[in-house]
């Protein structure tokens, strides 16, 4: 299962994807492709075209996102947040999504 959590603060954006969705053979899950290609797009944005610092770590299966003081940062780590969780409307067993206050 893969396992999304976010934590969207007034000074910090940030997010934790971790797991497999195990849906399929690796190389050909449509659900961890979505999901990858998802987060790696909101990090990449938020750090190559809005230019903020950011604090990442990938690993096989994990990615780890933080920046602080981007309204616009912010705005793109909800939208990843709202696609995710429409991802596991679709997908209960394979992704899990959860807000940290």
């Amino acid at each position: 299962m893969i396992k999304a959590s976010f934590r969207i603060r007034s000074d910090e954006a940030a997010f934790t994807v971790k797991g497999h969705a195990g849906f399929s053979q690796a190389g050909t899950d449509i659900v961890c492709a979505a999901v990858s290609s998802a987060a790696y797009m909101a990090a990449n944005t938020v750090t190559e075209i809005l230019g903020v610092d950011a604090q990442t770590q990938v690993t096989d299966g994990f990615l780890s996102f933080s920046c602080s003081g981007s309204d616009a940062a912010s705005d793109i780590v909800k939208g990843l947040r709202l696609h995710l969780k429409e991802l596991a409307s679709q997908y209960p067993d394979r992704i899990k999504v959860t807000t940290e206050v």
